[in-house]
Formats: structure tokens, sequence, C-alpha cells
């Protein structure tokens, strides 16, 4: 009799454990379904939880150990453009599938359910705008819509923007973040990076300022062409930037990469960047080094010193 009330007991401890176990599964469920409702932010670095709004407002930055989260197109144009000063350009341009493409689904297919799910045409956002009252052509890359990959529409975006800030005499940034050409697109994609690049070359020629900034990750083709042909390249903290994976690279090689191989502070070391800047202070380094590129203003004190030493030399 006395084992019998003995094993109950016991049976009934368990099942008093096994709810405990279930009710805290709940709330640990529960505590996902709210972080995932948008109230808080688990930073994927330190795991610390932030309010989102105070993330948001130090621009997507763990407060706790500085991680730089990844943001997308719009909220990049916030961060930097000051604010009723972004005129967006060639909004309505929209990607084709010339070579009829097909993976695991058609390329078409592939364009249309990313379009309706993120609300955009393409990988990248460009327009012109103010900096800190200086003005500005602006390109930004959202690795969103097929990880930031660079096809025809991303291509001819970038060019139009350059060749447009050229006739305006206007600095050029570009926000990079992608996993390379758009393999989709075949040649037409790789032919992107000699077109950006020329356009470019003609911006430097009329002695005008491009900055690239590298993000995380900034990879393959868009590495191999506009991302390094910057007069100043910027890069944030613990980027990935490279051209093949890392993988690749060690199976190529046969040799183990360093820990930091391919990031933004390995990159500074060896000379590929100027700068690693926090996204907290992006907008006025930026400021600081277009206001330092600006051409020196001409002022009545500076011609009259110029028609003096012209006047002398005639006499002489």
């Amino acid at each position: 009799m006395a084992n019998n009330e003995e094993s109950r007991g016991l049976k009934s401890l368990l099942d008093w454990f096994a709810n405990r176990r279930k009710s805290g599964s709940i709330s640990v469920e529960r505590q996902e379904r709210e972080i995932a409702d948008g109230l808080w932010n688990k930073c994927p670095k330190c795991g610390v939880l932030t309010y989102a709004k105070d993330l948001r407002a130090n621009q997507m930055v763990c407060t706790e150990c500085g991680h730089h989260n990844r943001v997308d197109s719009d909220e990049r144009i916030r961060q930097l453009i000051d604010a009723n000063t972004w005129k967006p350009i060639d909004e309505n341009l929209r990607p084709a599938d010339p070579l009829q493409f097909r993976d695991r689904k058609p390329y078409s297919d592939r364009l249309r359910e990313t379009q309706e799910k993120l609300g955009l045409i393409d990988a990248v956002k460009t327009g012109l705008g103010e900096i800190n009252n200086l003005p500005i052509a602006l390109g930004v890359m959202d690795f969103r819509f097929m990880g930031g990959s660079m096809g025809s529409v991303v291509g001819e975006k970038l060019t139009r923007l350059i060749e447009q800030a050229t006739q305006r005499r206007y600095p050029v940034v570009i926000i990079c973040t992608s996993g390379g050409a758009r393999m989709q697109e075949g040649m037409l994609s790789l032919m992107q990076m000699a077109k950006i690049s020329a356009a470019l070359q003609r911006h430097q020629d009329a002695r005008l300022l491009y900055i690239p900034v590298l993000t995380n990750p900034t990879t393959g083709g868009v590495t191999a062409s506009f991302a390094m042909l910057g007069d100043i390249i910027l890069a944030e903290p613990k980027a990935m930037i490279g051209f093949a994976g890392r993988r690749v690279i060690e199976q190529t090689l046969r040799e183990k990469l360093p820990d930091d191989f391919q990031t933004a502070e390995d990159l500074l070391k060896h000379g590929f960047v100027d700068d690693i800047v926090p996204r907290t202070q992006l907008k006025n380094t930026l400021a600081q080094l277009i206001s330092l590129h600006q051409p020196a203003p001409t002022t009545p004190h500076m011609v009259l010193w110029e028609t003096r030493s012209l006047s002398s030399t005639a006499v002489e």
C-alpha cells in the first residue's frame, strides 16, 4: 500500500516537473514572439536585447558591442541625406529577362516575387540630395534584393547617376553591399563592371570626387570594379570585403586563412581601404571630405591680389 502511494507521489512529482518544463518552453516562445514583433532587437554578436526605437536612433548599431546591423536602402538614405532634400532618379527602370534564365524557378518569377515582397524594383536606389547642406549624388545598394546582386538595372542606374553628377559637378557616394554580379543575366551583368568604371573615369577626368562606402558584405564583381575605384575608400567596422569566398580561396591555395581575412580591418592594414568609419559618424565624415574637396571660393581680396600680381608681371 505504501509502495503504491510512493509510486503515485513520484509520478505526480514527475508530472509537475513536466508541466513546468512545458510552461517554460511556452514562455520562451512568448519571448521570441515579442522580439519578432519588433519591440526588441537581439544583437547577433553579443546577445544583448535593445529596445527597437533606441537601436534605430543609434542607426542600427548595438550600443553594447558596436555591432553594425544590416540596414535597407530607405534607412540608409534617411541616415545620410538631409530632410526634404532627396530627389530619386530613374525610379521606374525595371529589369528584364533577355536570356530566359531558369534555375529552380524562372528568373522572371524570382524577380516578380522579390519585387512584391520588398516593394523594390531592383537592388539599388539612386538620387540627388544634400549632406549637411552640401549637394551630392548618392547610390545605395540593398542586399535584401537577391543579395544586392549587380544586374543590368543596377549598372544602368549607377552609370546614369555618375553621368548626371559629372554634368552637375556633384561628388558621388555609393553605399556598396553585394554578393557580386547577377548570374541570371550572364555576360550582361559582367558588362556593368566596365560600364560603371568608364563613367567613373570620366567623372575623375572632370576632377570630381568619388567615395565608395564598403559595408557588410561587399564581394564579387562589385569589389572588382566600382567599389575599389574611389578617390577615398571608406568601410564600416567588421565589414566582409573581398572577391572570391573564403572557402573557395582556402580550397584553391590549400592553406588556412587568418581569422580576420577579408575584414575591413585587415584591408585597412594592407592599404586597400583608407579609413574605417562607424555608421554613427559616417554622415559628418562624408560632409567633411566633400567640403574639403569643394573648389575654393573666389573672394574680392583674391581677385585683387591676382590683378596686382598680373600688373606687376606686365611692368617687369
